[in-house]
């Protein structure tokens, strides 16, 4: 697909990295536009993949006929609830698997109807895909729906995004921000733990079991039961690792409930310089075990901020037969 750029000719499958926001006016722009790029990957026999919102996705499935059997279809609504799985579970394992092709994806993030607290998430991970694939042979275009979105997501589609794709024409993007920066502002201040929040105190090995123990009680307490509390068991118990074996001092876990979820906090005083730290490939994050990947796959949400002072992290848990209230 050649799109004209000023003077220059540009194809989004015939260069090193390009990650281009896909501005489109309907489902007919969407169809138009995205199957044109699978189906010109498809020719040049790239692997592609397209991770979409589930009624986007159906869309461009019908559209594509026979090209559509060689596309990995991934709906977006649900292995990307959490954007923070999809850097190391869906498009980095993707790219990952075909580590000597150019590799083509195509991922809508942010979508109308995506829940309010998933947005920061969201414009960190388009920040971040940037970091991760710079030196790789992989293109990743994010449609975004004009229409439908507020006027302050496409600027965010501007920021995190080196190119902007509009009625066919590809051109720099002059709000463009450093990646690290943006991905690091993109959630905001974190909730502040509420006063009647449950509170433990970790020091060492020894309160490994004191926390998990502590996380199944007040989660039962909280609402949770059955795999999604021994998830957020596991979780938490990832996080407390990684807090004993590389923070200085102690730290603290706490928990309450927000909205319709679970939330546990822990904070220690240790420093993350990894921008891209829980979105590598699993087990690369922490040589004892997978880590902030494995964290960011058993919950529904995760918010991690690190400065000199130290580290916040904070996992969410859906409660089961609250989900109709979710914040």
């Amino acid at each position: 697909m050649i799109m004209n750029s000023g003077h220059d000719s540009y194809s989004a499958v015939d260069i090193g990295f390009a990650h281009p926001a896909l501005l489109y006016r309907d489902s007919a722009e969407f169809v138009e536009r995205t199957g044109q790029l699978v189906a010109d990957a498809v020719q040049a026999s790239r692997p592609v993949l397209v991770a979409l919102p589930s009624t986007n996705l159906s869309l461009l499935r019908a559209s594509l006929g026979g090209d559509a059997q060689w596309v990995r279809w991934i709906d977006m609504s649900e292995a990307g609830g959490n954007p923070g799985r999809l850097l190391p579970a869906v498009l980095g394992a993707f790219a990952d698997r075909h580590v000597n092709r150019h590799v083509v994806m195509i991922g809508e993030p942010i979508w109308d109807g995506r829940r309010a607290r998933e947005y920061g998430a969201a414009v960190q991970h388009e920040a971040l895909i940037n970091l991760a694939f710079s030196n790789r042979r992989v293109t990743v275009v994010c449609p975004y729906a004009t229409s439908k979105l507020s006027p302050a997501t496409i600027v965010d589609a501007a920021r995190t995004h080196p190119e902007l794709i509009e009625a066919g024409r590809l051109s720099r993007s002059t709000s463009y921000g450093d990646p690290a920066s943006v991905a690091a502002a993109a959630v905001g201040p974190l909730p502040d733990p509420p006063g009647d929040a449950a509170v433990l105190v970790i020091f060492d090995g020894h309160d490994l079991a004191k926390s998990r123990t502590f996380t199944k009680h007040h989660g039962r307490e909280l609402g949770l039961y059955g795999r999604r509390l021994e998830d957020l068991e596991l979780a938490v118990h990832e996080a407390v690792v990684n807090t004993i074996t590389h923070a200085p001092g102690p730290g603290t876990l706490r928990m309450w409930r927000r909205g319709g979820s679970v939330v546990c906090e822990i904070h220690d005083r240790g420093r993350i310089d990894d921008p891209l730290v829980g979105r590598h490939a699993p087990g690369m994050d922490d040589e004892h075990g997978h880590g902030l990947p494995m964290i960011h796959q058993l919950c529904d949400l995760v918010h991690l901020q690190t400065d000199a002072v130290g580290t916040v992290l904070q996992l969410y848990m859906d409660i089961p037969q609250a989900v109709t209230r979710l914040e």
